[in-house]
């Protein structure tokens, strides 16, 4: 049939993520760093998300598309709310010393059997260090990506969680220090990264199954950065668990900008 429905100019779209939240039906999501209609069942063709585009890349436009299906709408919504099982049982990881880090096995995989992505936590204290000289790592876990990690081991449970934009560590000169310790980390790229309908299930399971205490998302202030502000607050709205969230915004210099719960 031919209706209205959403139009994507991709050259124009920076893969922000700004219209993500505003679509209820969950019809658009970043996926390799561009907005996508996942469905055209999916998108009522109301244009709710239109003024949310700083790009002005999201139009309305009449073309053949699948009729608008409520009961799909409810399936999807639904799907993005489990955990997504992975496809190959945890692998081993060797050569791994056991006075450094000890192995976490807790039902989820992450990666098949790339020895990189097998989940550690740290067991040797970090020390305090002073402003001169080497600075202990506040890092208590592997892996640190949000694909590879599982959100049930054992660093996530009732833990203090840092949601971590890639290039913030690289601005931040303080960021073990201010941020990092005393937490468990996960980080991602809502522009480059793909997947991250995956990202918003694994983020609802911290919530609901490792029953996180607190979640703070450390942003770039490149509008690009902001995805992972509103992938987090998507999870907190799915969640069945109700969270604190922090979102602080970092200069390119490595300034805090802004720094509020959420």
């Amino acid at each position: 049939m031919k209706r209205q429905i959403i139009r994507i100019d991709e050259e124009l779209c920076t893969g922000c993520g700004e219209c993500v939240p505003s679509c209820a039906e969950g019809a658009i999501q970043i996926i390799d760093g561009k907005a996508r209609l996942v469905k055209d069942a999916l998108c009522d063709g109301l244009g709710a998300c239109l003024g949310e585009c700083p790009e002005g890349a999201l139009t309305i436009e009449e073309r053949e598309a699948d009729e608008f299906d409520e009961e799909l709408v409810e399936e999807h919504l639904e799907k993005l709310k489990e955990p997504k099982k992975p496809a190959h049982p945890l692998g081993g990881a060797t050569g791994a010393s056991s006075i450094l880090f000890r192995q976490e096995h807790r039902g989820h995989g992450h990666g098949g059997g790339c020895p990189g992505s097998q989940p550690m936590t740290f067991v040797e204290p970090t020390s305090p260090s002073g402003e001169e000289g080497t600075r202990q790592s506040q890092l208590r876990q592997w892996p640190v990506q949000l694909h590879l990690l599982s959100p049930n081991a054992q660093y996530f449970q009732g833990a203090d969680v840092v949601l971590c934009g890639d290039c913030v560590p690289f601005a931040m000169a303080d960021f073990h220090k201010d941020y990092l310790k005393g937490r468990s980390l996960a980080i991602a790229c809502p522009k480059l990264d793909s997947g991250q309908d995956v990202y918003l299930q694994k983020l609802v399971a911290m919530i609901d199954e490792a029953r996180i205490n607190t979640l703070t998302v450390l942003i770039m202030q490149v509008p690009c950065c902001s995805g992972l502000t509103h992938l987090a607050q998507r999870a907190v709205s799915l969640a069945k668990r109700k969270v604190p969230i922090k979102v602080v915004v970092v200069g390119l210099r490595g300034e805090v900008l802004s720094e509020d719960w959420a």
